[in-house]
C-alpha cells in the first residue's frame, strides 16, 4: 500500500487497482474508506485507479490538527497527491460528499485539472437550492417498492437523528436502484469504513468556504466535466445536477437508469461505459476543437448558427433523448444542437 506525506506531514495512504491513464478517485462517506469503491464498476480493466483514503479514513493516518478535516483543507491532500504522483495534470473522479472537494481543488487549482467525473455529487461547496420538498418528492417515487414503506418509516427517524444502524440498513433501499444482495452487502461495510471524528469534521461550519467565490472560478474551468446521476437517486436529483453542470464552461450530464446513489453497483458495465466514453473523447474533442469542427448551434434569439462555447449537454440514458444549451457569442441568448450542417 503506497503512502505519502502530505503538507502537514500527515501520512496518506491511497490504493492503486489496474493499468493504464491514471485516474485518481476521490471517495464520498463523507470520510468512508476508499475501498468501498472497488474497482468502480469494472473501470480498472481500462484505467489505473488511485483510490485516496482521506486523513483520518482507511489506511491514511489521523491529523494531529482536528481542523485539517474541513473539506476545503483537504484540497491541499489532494495537491499533495498531485505532486507525489509527479502529474501535471489530475483526471479526477469524486463521489458523493467528494464532489465538493473536487470541486473546491478545481476552484483553487483549475490549471491542474485535466478532467472532471463527479458521481452523484455534493453541492455545498457551490451553494445550490434543494428543498426537503424535492427530496421527499424523490423518495416517494419509490412508493411501489414492497420494502418502502418500513424503509421511509426508517428513513424518517434517521431525519429525525437516529443513529441506529438498523435505521440505516432499513432505509438503504432508497438510495440503491435494485436492492440486490451485493447492494445489501456494500450497505453493510458502511459502519466499518466510517471515521466518525473525520466525517463530522468534513461539515464543519465554514468547511465549504464561500459558494459565491467556488461559483465565479469554476466558471473559468478549461477542463471537461461529466456529471453523472442515477435515475433513483433521491439527490442529487437530475434537476439539480443541469443546475450544477451549468456552473461549468464545458460540462454533460448523464443521468443513469434504474441507478441510485453508487451507480456502478446497481449496473456496473453502464457505468464503465459512461466514464470510459467521456475520457476516450476527450482527445479527439480537442483535436475536433482545434481543426473548427464540431457541431454547430443555432440561437433562437438572434437566429445566428455558430459553434458556441461553454455547452452544456443533458442527457437521460433511458429514453436517448438530451438537450444542449450555451451562451450565443453574438447576443447572449440560448443556443441549441442542431444536425443541419447547412447552417
Amino acid at each position: 500500500m503506497p503512502t505519502f506525506r502530505s503538507y502537514d506531514g500527515t501520512e496518506l495512504a491511497y490504493h492503486v487497482r489496474g493499468e493504464g491513464a491514471i485516474l485518481v478517485c476521490l471517495p464520498g462517506g463523507p470520510a468512508r474508506a476508499s475501498e468501498y469503491l472497488g474497482d468502480l464498476g469494472g473501470l480498472s480493466a481500462d484505467r489505473r485507479l488511485v483510490l485516496l483514503d482521506s486523513r483520518g479514513s482507511g489506511e491514511s493516518a489521523v491529523p494531529d490538527d482536528p481542523d485539517t478535516y474541513r473539506c476545503e483543507r483537504l484540497v491541499d491532500d489532494v495537491e499533495a497527491l498531485r505532486r507525489h504522483l509527479g502529474l501535471d495534470h489530475l483526471d479526477l473522479l469524486a463521489h458523493s460528499a467528494a464532489g465538493n472537494l473536487l470541486s473546491l481543488y478545481a476552484a483553487r487549482y483549475p490549471d491542474r485539472v485535466g478532467s472532471a467525473v463527479l458521481v452523484a455529487p455534493g453541492f455545498d461547496a457551490v451553494g445550490l437550492d434543494f428543498t426537503d420538498e424535492e427530496w421527499l418528492e424523490a423518495v416517494r417515487r419509490r412508493s411501489g417498492e414492497p420494502w418502502y414503506e418500513e424503509a421511509f418509516a426508517a428513513l424518517m427517524r434517521l431525519d429525525d437523528g437516529s443513529t441506529e444502524l438498523a435505521d440505516r440498513l432499513q432505509a438503504a433501499p432508497l438510495f440503491y436502484g435494485p436492492w440486490t444482495e451485493e447492494a445489501r452487502a456494500a450497505e453493510e461495510r458502511w459502519v466499518e469504513q466510517i471515521a466518525p471524528a473525520a466525517r463530522i469534521g468534513f461539515r464543519s461550519p465554514g468547511s465549504f468556504g464561500d459558494p459565491a467565490i467556488t461559483r465565479a472560478a469554476l466558471a473559468e474551468l478549461a477542463a471537461p466535466v461529466l456529471l453523472i446521476g442515477g435515475e433513483l437517486d433521491p439527490a442529487p436529483t437530475p434537476r439539480v445536477l443541469a443546475e450544477y453542470a451549468a456552473l461549468f464552461p464545458d460540462a454533460q450530464v448523464v443521468v443513469q437508469p434504474n441507478a441510485g446513489h453508487t451507480p456502478w453497483i446497481d449496473d456496473p458495465a453502464a457505468f464503465r461505459e459512461l466514464v470510459n466514453s467521456f475520457l476516450d473523447s476527450l482527445l479527439s474533442a480537442v483535436e475536433s476543437a482545434a481543426s473548427g469542427q464540431g457541431p454547430r448551434r443555432r440561437c433562437p434569439e438572434c437566429r445566428g448558427a455558430a459553434r458556441l462555447p461553454g455547452l452544456v449537454k443533458t442527457t437521460n440514458m433511458g429514453s436517448g433523448m438530451g438537450s444542449s444549451f450555451g451562451p450565443c457569442p453574438s447576443c447572449d441568448g440560448l443556443g441549441y444542437l442542431t444536425d443541419d450542417e447547412s447552417l
